[in-house]
């Protein structure tokens, strides 16, 4: 049996905060206020909008994937106190990344409490860094500081970044700073947008993977079984290669459009890609560079509807 892992997954127990001086708080039926609007959060049938590490796990189960990453994200609030819980009950299934506010001077020592209280990666939203004193910088003495403790504790970063190649030259100049800090490039370099490959270009340092994590809803247009994002993947790989590729869910926000297998069976019944390039994407690269040892039987369930 092929081994899936997901690389790029959200949980909550309820969004209540501001971004942008625009408030996101959970509402019921699955809908958020949402920057001004009310926005499908999670899928309609979790009416509480309790986005749980348990309704995951029935979703991983049911769609045979063995782990997840959980990274983080400002829009959705600071979840590490719920996140140490999930990884200290589930520590099988679920690898959590820690965040703190980049967008305050001081994270730094939050960052370290992180790091001691045993979260294993440090998220960043890096599209989000702005403040009304301008964007916060990937290079900023206190950010650099931070990504040199995190190499030597060997904590690895899930990042996403601003559109395009805005801040892939900050990018590279970490790289060259912390070779041994472990990079994980989210949302595929955003895909959709020009000058996305600058970010693929980045997984030619040893260091640094790619991850899919919301190519489903960047392709959304387009829908299943997501033509245009197998094309992505394939060039990508093209340029630096299927071993530096990952899957990624961003789970939940993709399943108020499609299933959770939905998310990476359009990649199984590609036949753009051998199967060796599907288990390497699928799950084996993310198994290497994570060091996931979870090996668990997922058997197959039929659907009633078979």
């Amino acid at each position: 049996m092929m081994k899936i892992i997901d690389t790029h997954s959200h949980l909550w127990l309820r969004q209540d905060t501001v971004v942008n001086g625009m408030p996101i708080r959970t509402l019921e039926n699955g809908r958020s206020l949402f920057m001004g609007e009310i926005r499908q959060m999670v899928p309609p049938f979790i009416i509480d909008g309790r986005n749980t590490a348990e309704i995951f796990l029935s979703n991983m189960d049911y769609a045979q994937v063995t782990a997840a990453v959980v990274v983080q994200e400002f829009i959705d609030g600071i979840q590490n106190e719920y996140l140490a819980d999930v990884q200290k009950r589930y520590p099988d299934r679920f690898i959590v990344c820690g965040m703190a506010d980049y967008r305050k001077p001081g994270y730094l020592e939050d960052v370290k409490k992180l790091i001691a209280q045993g979260f294993k990666g440090i998220a960043i939203p890096g599209h989000r860094l702005q403040t009304p004193q301008g964007r916060v910088s990937l290079t900023c003495p206190e950010m650099m500081e931070m990504f040199r403790l995190m190499e030597k504790s060997g904590v690895f970063l899930s990042i996403t970044l601003e559109d395009g190649d805005v801040q892939v030259p900050e990018m590279e100049e970490v790289i060259q700073e912390c070779p041994d800090l472990k990079i994980a490039v989210g949302h595929f370099g955003m895909v959709t947008v020009p000058g996305w490959m600058e970010q693929i270009r980045l997984a030619r340092h040893g260091n640094v993977m790619i991850e899919s994590g919301g190519i489903t809803w960047l392709f959304n247009d387009e829908f299943y079984p997501f033509k245009g994002a197998v094309k992505a993947i394939r060039q990508a790989a093209d340029e630096v290669g299927m071993d530096k590729l990952m899957w990624g869910s961003d789970y939940p926000r993709t399943i108020t459009a499609i299933t959770y297998r939905m998310s990476y069976d359009f990649i199984l019944k590609t036949s753009e890609f051998t199967d060796e390039s599907k288990e390497l994407f699928l799950g084996l690269n993310a198994v290497k560079f994570y060091g996931i040892e979870t090996d668990i039987d997922l058997p197959y369930i039929k659907n009633m509807s078979e």
